[in-house]
């Protein structure tokens, strides 16, 4: 199945609680990175804003405490310690604003009790969690949008327990989608999930792919072919010329003059229209690869 590349997956959160308004993407829309998502209206947003304002109006206090206490040390009215306590609380008011800049900064630095949510990066939207007045809260685990540059996907192909051994990292690979059949995509394995599914008895192993051209979907089903040397050689049929009956796999061995035998064979792996031959065949033997099914039948009546 074609997967989202996850380490190129980003999942857009809201720092502040507060009501959605005003969205501005659907499900499937390209944006780019800062390209606005949404507004959500915030009681938090208006407190950062107001925050700064009282650091601010502190400051221009603790500013002119700081000159008159120099103006009055001139004339021994203050003490050193005065004009130097007055200093202390100039400098705590000072970064009493910076602390309330980064603040406003962090969550947007937007100064109408609106946080704005910015795509982070540039890519497709696929998953949109929320809708217009959706109350959303800053320690929600859920987030709103998910991002993903699809330029590269995964292909999550599931190993039966049986071949599991004839799989490695890095062996070639060819994949088709049913949306393009005449066109093979191909690409190596990168990464073999070593945790056996217990219902289903398979392993996933992960193939990364490139999608200059977005044929490859998330959720698409696709056909993954491995190929690997086993340093081996083995006799090679049509898969066609197979039948499988009671656990079992048989060829027609033909001899001519319309005179053919039953023969059970077994096989060593299967590819598409090939299949390799472990025991019972010979190189040079004639086999029937058209009708198999039908001739059986008639030569088991």
């Amino acid at each position: 199945m074609v997967d989202f590349n996850q380490d190129k997956q980003v999942n857009i959160f809201s720092l502040v609680s507060g009501n959605i308004e005003d969205i501005k993407v659907q499900l499937g829309d390209y944006v780019t990175k800062g390209q606005v998502l949404a507004i959500v209206k915030s009681s938090e947003m208006a407190g950062y804003d107001n925050n700064l304002i009282v650091a601010e109006t502190n400051e221009k206090l603790m500013k002119r405490q700081l000159d008159v206490a120099k103006e009055l040390y001139k004339t021994k009215v203050y003490s050193e310690v005065d004009v130097l306590t007055a200093q202390v609380n100039y400098d705590q008011a000072v970064s009493a604003v910076e602390m309330a800049k980064r603040i406003l900064k962090i969550n947007g630095n937007n100064e109408k009790g609106e946080y704005v949510i910015k795509a982070p990066v540039s890519g497709f939207i696929v998953q949109k969690n929320v809708t217009n007045n959706t109350a959303v809260r800053a320690d929600n685990g859920s987030n709103l949008f998910t991002i993903s540059d699809l330029k590269e996907v995964w292909i999550q192909a599931n190993v039966y327990e049986a071949y599991v051994e004839k799989v490695h990292v890095g062996d070639p690979v060819q994949v088709k989608i049913l949306s393009e059949p005449d066109r093979i995509f191909t690409g190596k394995i990168d990464k073999i999930l070593n945790v056996l599914d217990p219902t289903s008895k398979v392993i996933k192993v992960r193939v990364v792919l490139a999608n200059p051209d977005y044929i490859l979907k998330p959720l698409m089903y696709a056909s993954v072919l491995v190929s690997n040397s086993a340093n081996t050689e083995s006799l090679c049929i049509p898969s066609s010329a197979l039948v499988y009956e009671r656990s079992k796999y048989y060829v027609l061995l033909y001899h001519g003059k319309g005179n053919a035998d039953i023969t059970p064979v077994e096989i060593l792996n299967s590819f598409g229209e090939r299949t390799y031959i472990k025991t019972g065949l010979k190189e040079g033997d004639k086999i029937i690869s058209k009708l198999a099914l039908q001739i059986f039948a008639e030569l088991n009546n």
